[in-house]
């Protein structure tokens, strides 16, 4: 679990923890938190027990120190409840958008170009509805995964070839060129397609607020053991009293283009979790009618460990 390092416990909790009960020579448990990674908000919930080992010399305070990650379980019952209150809250818009839709076509079914206008319109709100049951289902999976228990090295260079390459399309069709530069064969620890998703919800996202024939540019540079990963764009911006409410789930800036965009309100959260669960954070710098840059911050491999 990488609660060793060089020999010595880290967290200073589980040290007071050991301490206590080799003072006290006495069973002691207790929840703790840790930090998952140097950066950002992410955490692991754990049960510790000291057990002072008895029949050793009492000045050897040999103490045995079971530990269990209860992360995953506790994520498990907040993904329950959110899934509940998600899926009865926004899915309600789209379905009932369809069934009018629906109505709509029943009562034009002798006029055919209202027919056809009305089916557009029912395959643009069906579209919408798989794109969120997508991301839910997505974004309910990355509360209950972590990536560093099964991590393995990831190239940075290929995380951005692979987020740029799923994007081309939408940028072209957009009339924005997508560039990319910065670093080479930086490495971090975690899960390829999580870290790809998490930065191609970046670029399609400044794809999507952008004017045609501007930029979106892609970079990356190293920076004191961490992974700086920017995405710039020349778009619309952001108000600076919605700065602070961009990852929130379900919220958009602007309800009517992301209507237009088939733009969920669930991208920008899905992106906190993916770096929150590799160690990691996001950052946001935007000015109104200028642009925004989100960066992400993940540490390199060589500053973490692979656990088991």
């Amino acid at each position: 679990m990488g609660f060793v390092r060089q020999d010595r416990l880290l967290g200073e909790e589980m040290l007071s923890l050991v301490r206590q009960a080799r003072r006290g020579n006495e069973t002691l448990e207790a929840s703790i938190e840790m930090p998952r990674g140097p950066l950002g908000p992410g955490r692991r919930d754990l049960a510790a027990r000291a057990v002072p080992i008895r029949g050793t010399d009492p000045a050897d305070g040999l103490v045995l120190l079971l530990v269990q990650d209860d992360s995953e379980s506790r994520l498990l019952d907040a993904v329950r409840r959110d899934f509940v209150v998600n899926v009865s809250h926004e899915l309600k818009t789209p379905i009932g958008a369809l069934m009018l839709l629906a109505e709509a076509v029943m009562s034009a079914r002798d006029e055919p170009e209202s027919v056809e206008k009305f089916a557009s319109s029912m395959q643009r709100e069906a579209q919408r509805l798989s794109n969120l049951v997508q991301e839910i289902i997505d974004l309910s999976r990355l509360q209950v995964s972590d990536p560093l228990a099964r991590a393995a090295l990831v190239e940075i260079d290929d995380v951005v070839a692979d987020a740029m390459d799923r994007s081309r399309m939408s940028a072209e069709a957009s009339q924005i060129t997508l560039v990319s530069g910065g670093t080479e064969g930086l490495t971090v620890l975690g899960d390829r397609e999580q870290l790809s998703k998490a930065l191609r919800n970046l670029i399609d996202n400044a794809i999507s607020y952008s004017a045609p024939k501007t930029r979106v540019a892609v970079g990356v540079k190293r920076d004191d053991g961490i992974v700086e990963i920017s995405v710039t764009d020349q778009g619309i911006g952001i108000p600076k009293d919605a700065i602070d409410r961009v990852f929130e789930r379900f919220y958009r800036i602007d309800p009517a283009r992301s209507r237009l965009t088939g733009g969920t309100g669930l991208g920008l959260s899905i992106v906190k979790h993916v770096v929150a669960n590799h160690g990691g954070e996001v950052k946001v710098w935007s000015v109104e009618g200028s642009g925004s840059t989100f960066t992400l911050r993940l540490p390199l491999a060589d500053q973490q460990e692979v656990t088991s």
